[in-house]
């Protein structure tokens, strides 16, 4: 190869290869696709001709394209206007602002029209904390959508909170029994009072209406503009399948699919797509499992570096907000949780849970599997280490989903199998004072324990969740470097800060080996995709408690540039 047919050399700056020693080099020179070189600003010179693009980094910092490594791409997509309306703080702060809210929604709206919304939190509203353990319900919504059913889905997608015409909608009354793994709050006379929790939502959200596949596209396509515009260049999409069909607007379900391998088909998918696929609802048992593997057409991509199948996605429980997290001490009010599977004592359950991911690992599929509490990810690090005994795969790289309170058992067996974590810093940052009077300061401390993960050899991964964060890798990176509470600044948990070498590898080389690609993907070295994010400056002499507001000055994808500020 010439060195003089570069097509675009970054010089000048900090170039954070992520590579195994995290060398620090000063440029990288770009050909065609693929990186061709990394070293100094000297060496690089070299590789540059009449056509090649030089930019001047200024003392700016190059990373890797980011993967975001947990994020609902197309659902996400499909909170913004026109889809649904953003009920989230801090849009909205009370009870009475989310109504004035969906006033004004279903006012725009024709009678009978859905009323959609996105991003509650009833840690942030007036009247929850004003009266500790209220919750919003039916009545607060009835009068100011009176002909219009609504939903409305909380931070977590975990809980919806339905008005009476919904309810109506939906056949819920007092009579009506949750689904496996569901709960329908009910108040003091037996009516529902308009919250619905876990499996339950599916009621509300099965109703509305489904966009179709070219609207599906089209949100894509938006979401990957927003993706570029932060430095991100990869993701997962966690779970889409039959089996999604009844989320919010299908979010995720198999059309979305569908979307996606049409966007490859067209070269009009300008991201790397990793998808798990879900082929049992949550509550859902085996025999779910093994019809839906068996009934799903399994994609056969243009181009396997944009889109892939790799693995398969099982909810274990549910989250601790709604106290559905299946933990070994008690909630302060009392209960443990439980596991969202079929069957009708816990003993039972986790035989389920355990045959669910037996057949997925036998099927020869990565397994991520949700799961929040100690007691469930207990159970589902055995039930991989049990299912590999039976059926050997030296390199599965299964997966915990948010494992917010990973044992340090359970981290060794990790480590040990070569299997890893999936954390979520953005939401740490964002729930934990929440989490100190739902599970105590001890325990809230201990959530998403990135430090004890990284000690103990496990390959860590940090992602937003969105639509339950904004995919924002930066706040990740603060909340994995200081520990910090969204409300009021404490610290939880100061004994499990990382550093920067930690926190961004979570954001880059591991998600790439989480999506079976580290050899082409994930750090800045030669042979690897150009896939570069440059930052409006030196990120390793920012103060932790700048980072959030680092501006990403270009995005390189694929070798060529799709962002630039």
């Amino acid at each position: 190869m010439n060195r003089a047919d570069s097509t675009l050399i970054l010089t000048g700056g900090q170039v954070l290869t992520v590579d195994p020693d995290f060398t620090v080099a000063e440029a990288v020179a770009v050909r065609g696709r693929e990186i061709v070189a990394v070293g100094t600003s000297a060496e690089i010179a070299a590789f540059a001709g009449s056509s090649t693009r030089v930019v001047d980094l200024a003392g700016r910092t190059v990373l890797p394209g980011i993967n975001d490594s947990h994020l609902h791409g197309a659902a996400y997509a499909m909170t913004k206007a026109p889809f649904a309306i953003d009920v989230g703080h801090p849009a909205v702060r009370s009870i009475e602002e989310i109504a004035e809210a969906v006033r004004k929604a279903a006012g725009a709206a024709g009678p009978g029209e859905w009323v959609v919304g996105l991003g509650w939190d009833p840690g942030y509203l007036a009247e929850c904390l004003a009266e500790p353990g209220r919750l919003p319900g039916r009545l607060d919504l009835d009068r100011a959508a009176p002909d219009n059913p609504v939903c409305l889905t909380d931070f977590s997608a975990h809980m919806v909170w339905a008005n009476s015409a919904a309810l109506r909608a939906a056949g819920i009354d007092r009579t009506t029994e949750p689904p496996p793994g569901g709960v329908i709050d009910k108040d003091a006379d037996g009516e529902p009072t308009g919250i619905l929790r876990e499996a339950a939502q599916r009621f509300i959200q099965s109703l509305l209406p489904s966009p179709t596949v070219a609207q599906r596209r089209k949100a894509i396509r938006s979401l990957v503009a927003e993706l570029h515009a932060r430095g991100i260049t990869s993701y997962t999409e966690p779970g889409l399948g039959t089996a999604g069909a009844d989320t919010l607007f299908g979010g995720l379900g198999a059309d979305n699919l569908t979307a996606y391998a049409e966007l490859v088909a067209a070269g009009a998918l300008a991201a790397r797509v990793s998808v798990l696929l879900l082929p049992a609802p949550m509550g859902g048992s085996a025999a779910d499992v093994r019809t839906g593997l068996e009934g799903l057409q399994v994609l056969q991509s243009a181009d396997e570096r944009l889109l892939r199948v790799i693995g398969v996605k099982i909810f274990g429980d549910g989250v601790p907000p709604n106290r559905t997290a299946w933990m070994s001490e008690p909630y302060p009010e009392g209960g443990h949780g439980a596991l969202c599977v079929h069957g009708d004592t816990p003993a039972l359950q986790v035989d389920e849970l355990r045959a669910m991911i037996r057949i997925a690992h036998e099927a020869g599929y990565q397994l991520g599997v949700h799961v929040t509490g100690d007691l469930a990810i207990d159970t589902v690090v055995d039930a991989f280490v049990d299912a590999n005994a039976a059926a050997p795969r030296p390199d599965a790289r299964h997966y915990v989903i948010h494992g917010d309170f990973v044992s340090p058992q359970s981290l060794a067996k990790l480590a040990a199998h070569g299997y890893g974590v999936n954390m979520n810093p953005g939401i740490k940052w964002t729930v934990s004072d929440l989490m100190d009077e739902l599970v105590g300061e001890r325990r809230s401390g201990y959530q998403w324990p990135v430090r004890s993960a990284v000690e103990a050899g496990v390959t860590v991964c940090a992602s937003s969740d969105a639509p339950i964060t904004e995919p924002d890798w930066r706040q990740g990176v603060a909340g994995m470097l200081l520990r910090e509470s969204k409300a009021s600044g404490r610290r939880s948990g100061a004994d499990q800060c990382v550093g920067l070498a930690d926190a961004l590898r979570a954001y880059t080389i591991n998600p790439a080996r989480q999506d079976f690609a580290d050899d082409w993907k994930g750090s800045i070295e030669p042979g690897k995709v150009a896939d570069l994010c440059v930052l409006d400056r030196d990120l390793l002499r920012t103060d932790p408690h700048d980072v959030t507001r680092v501006e990403v000055d270009l995005t390189v994808f694929d070798g060529r540039i799709v962002f630039e500020r």
